[in-house]
């Protein structure tokens, strides 16, 4: 394609959308308002996403060492439990500081638990990790029937909740954006359908004339482009300045370690990126699939 071709075909499509005025407004309408609840679901999931993450990835098998266990029995222990593949992180916490933990865990009412320092009950423990957090209760199951390990511990039944419903969550968020997404592109291509069969004629013309399929769809791709990016622009503007006023309000009143938000830089460009490419193909898409019915004379 040559510079004046793709010159004329930027007029042709820029043209186009005011000559359409009506029917301009109502796709770049479809495509904000849909792009507007995109991008909020993007916010609360990839937020929620992380809050997620980081509970899962607090999730920790806790090796009880049976008290008869030789130095020499822990570290044949530690060698098979780091031999588990799924395994990332073992550390080791003796009984002395498993009391210290404990006491200082209940604060003032602790101190009743100083007793205990020189009759220490509690046992050694290994503290694991796994590379992924869904292979915790796997690997748990594994430990359990190795020598030496007295009790295991990772939250048995709480943990395999938790993932359950975080699966669950993600899934849902993920399925409400794609349909999102694909009503967004269903609007576009039949507004964009409308515009195109009122220039049927004027197709069928370009074709007998010898104009290539190529030729006739690039305004069109231009057009359904522009539609797209135009419709990105508010809901941009709109989540950047929610978003930094409602991170800059929770920011300080967040204290739980877990539960806070992603930083508004990068998060927040990354988001608006994403929504100029999602704008950009569903218009592109939806120009294309409406065109393609309108080439054949």
């Amino acid at each position: 394609m040559t510079v004046n071709t793709l010159k004329r075909h930027l007029r042709e499509s820029i043209k186009s959308l005011g000559r359409n005025g009506w029917m301009t407004f109502a796709s770049i309408s479809a495509v904000t308002v849909t792009l507007l609840l995109v991008g909020v679901f993007l916010v609360v999931m990839l937020n929620m996403n992380n809050f997620a993450k980081k509970i899962e990835n607090d999730v920790e098998i806790r090796v009880h060492i049976d008290v008869t266990a030789t130095q020499q029995d822990k570290e044949a222990l530690k060698a098979q439990i780091d031999a588990i593949p799924e395994v990332k992180e073992i550390k080791y916490s003796s009984k002395e500081e498993e009391l210290q933990n404990l006491i200082k865990s209940f604060g003032e009412e602790g101190s009743s638990f100083k007793l205990f320092e020189q009759d220490n009950p509690l046992s050694d423990v290994y503290i694991v990790k796994t590379a992924k957090p869904t292979d915790t209760m796997k690997v748990a199951k594994k430990i359990e029937t190795f020598k030496f390990a007295h009790k295991v511990k990772y939250g048995q039944g709480q943990v395999e909740k938790l993932f359950k419903t975080l699966k669950v969550a993600r899934n849902i968020g993920l399925g409400l954006i794609i349909g999102l997404l694909f009503t967004a592109m269903f609007l576009i291509s039949n507004t964009i359908k409308i515009t195109i069969f009122a220039r049927r004629k004027e197709i069928e013309i370009m074709r007998l004339v010898g104009a290539t399929n190529g030729f006739i769809r690039w305004p069109f791709f231009l057009e359904g482009l522009w539609l797209g990016l135009l419709g990105a622009v508010i809901p941009i503007t709109l989540i950047l300045f929610s978003y930094y006023n409602i991170y800059d309000f929770l920011k300080p009143k967040l204290t739980n370690p877990f539960i806070q938000l992603l930083p508004f830089s990068p998060f927040a460009w990354q988001i608006a990126a994403i929504l100029v490419a999602l704008g950009a193909c569903i218009g592109v898409w939806g120009s294309m699939v409406s065109v393609r019915r309108f080439l054949k004379v």
